[in-house]
């Protein structure tokens, strides 16, 4: 039963016994180990005391201080009773405001979506937990920021790092994102960043799609690890992103530039050419990069390289789920044994190469050696793994043959891994190789996949997606 302490007793006497209370039960835990040896018992009451201290701020027995929360710009006052002891002993701000006051009362004045929230912060001061919803963790996160209590500051950063997947009404990474930008904090600002970037397919999908900012729409544009269907996904988002939003000439016609239309077929371009009402008001600056991309398509690689320079962002693939350009591998039971897998890809993204296709073997091993300590092919060339109980997870991607058609080009290989997260299926980590290695040398590095739990697994098994980038070199350099 929660006792009041009420009788006249100061609060400042009432709450520190109870906090000395507490510091007892803590030293009593230390000497556990020695306790028990000897027969005694531990009790611990730090429940009971959380209880009652809680009560005090319930109730307001014994307050001795006064808050009157003022939300700006309106009329709403709201007023906590609260007592001195335990605000100074959280946050420094409290004691130099405690410190400076004149007589009971302490005026407070916040932000509405802070002062919406300031009973459960006051409360977690008192108890130590706090109950968060995704649309109240940047208004907890500003008052643990003002107030100076940094474990709970710290608490909510890793709180949104780790709610990113979740599903909300009107979507919230993208104001994590902006929150954190505007805080500074890098941290969670590039955790944002790559969420939207591995999980951009269904980012464009979401109703948050049209609240992103410019800068953040630019500097997505920007990226090659971007994982989504296709870039004709991307160019269809960012028309419905500029018809909602209206941004100026200058920030369409950056955003549209950004857009690698070397890597949309030559039908689909045609199409956009004629249909997109967008293409057709700003072609005038974009019509340099259609007619690189249309002379791409029509010429050999080899040929294009001769004059211009194709190692730019125009002809450089972004991680593409279609089936062009790779294919999704489940792995059932994933500690079983040794899995081969074999799939086939465009030879790259030139219309020229829409008809060659590369055959590429994937093999998985829950326990594999080192490159230099295993025998790699048989005599008939199947893979052969040399398993080892001291090893770990590995994958190795190669091509099946070689052809002169691969002159020019070079082959980025990338296992995305996915995960389910918050009840959503998202990506949990991306792993990249060149041409010149076979193997991500740091693959599930740190996954437990003996656990059903594993959060690398669903439902126990390995969902990856191997995605195949081809990317064209420049053989000569024409003389001028």
């Amino acid at each position: 039963m929660v006792r009041s302490c009420g009788q006249g007793i100061p609060a400042w006497v009432y709450v520190g016994t109870l906090l000395l209370h507490s510091v007892t039960v803590r030293g009593a835990a230390l000497k556990q180990e020695v306790a028990l040896d000897s027969g005694a018992t531990v009790l611990n009451y730090s429940m009971s005391l959380v209880q009652r201290i809680e009560a005090l701020l319930a109730l307001g027995n014994s307050s001795d201080v006064t808050l009157r929360v003022q939300t700006i710009s309106t009329d709403e006052v709201k007023v906590i009773q609260a007592h001195s002891l335990v605000l100074t002993l959280q946050s420094d701000v409290f004691e130099e405001l405690l410190l400076n006051r004149n007589g009971s009362v302490v005026v407070l004045r916040e932000t509405p979506d802070c002062a919406a929230v300031i009973d459960k912060f006051v409360r977690y001061l008192y108890c130590g937990d706090i109950s968060v919803r995704l649309d109240q963790a940047i208004s907890l996160h500003k008052l643990a920021s003002k107030y100076h209590v940094w474990g709970l500051q710290q608490g909510l950063t890793q709180y949104m790092t780790q709610h990113l997947s979740s599903d909300s009404p009107t979507g919230h990474v993208i104001g994590w994102y902006n929150y954190a930008l505007q805080i500074g904090d890098m941290g969670l600002r590039d955790s944002c960043l790559q969420y939207l970037s591995w999980n951009l397919s269904s980012v464009v999908q979401s109703g948050e799609w049209g609240s992103i900012s410019e800068d953040l729409l630019l500097s997505l544009l920007k990226r090659s690890d971007l994982i989504l269907q296709s870039e004709l996904e991307l160019f269809e988002a960012l028309e419905a992103w500029i018809s909602q939003n209206q941004p100026v000439s200058l920030t369409v016609e950056s955003a549209l530039r950004a857009v690698r239309y070397g890597m949309i077929p030559p039908q689909h371009l045609f199409r956009l050419q004629k249909q997109s009402l967008l293409l057709q008001k700003h072609y005038e600056s974009v019509r340099d990069l259609l007619y690189l991309a249309f002379q791409f398509h029509s010429a050999s690689p080899i040929q294009l390289a001769k004059y211009f320079d194709v190692n730019c962002s125009i002809f450089t693939p972004r991680n593409y789920l279609s089936t062009s350009w790779g294919s999704p591998w489940v792995i059932n039971n994933p500690t079983r044994d040794d899995r081969s897998f074999s799939f086939q890809t465009q030879l790259g993204p030139s219309g020229h190469d829409s008809s060659k296709r590369v055959t590429w073997n994937a093999l998985f091993s829950p326990r594999w050696l080192p490159l230099s300590a295993r025998s790699t092919y048989t005599e008939l060339g199947a893979m052969q793994p040399t398993r080892t109980d001291g090893g770990r997870p590995r994958i190795i991607v190669t091509p099946a043959t070689s052809s002169p058609d691969f002159a020019g080009v070079s082959f980025q290989k990338t296992v995305i891994v996915m995960a389910r997260q918050q009840g959503k299926v998202v990506v949990r980590h991306v792993y990249n190789f060149h041409q010149s290695t076979e193997e991500a040398g740091d693959f599930l590095v740190d996954a437990d996949l003996q656990r059903r739990a594993s959060e690398y697994l669903i439902d126990s098994s390995l969902y990856l997606h191997i995605a195949i980038k081809p990317l064209y070199h420049t053989l000569i350099v024409a003389r001028k």
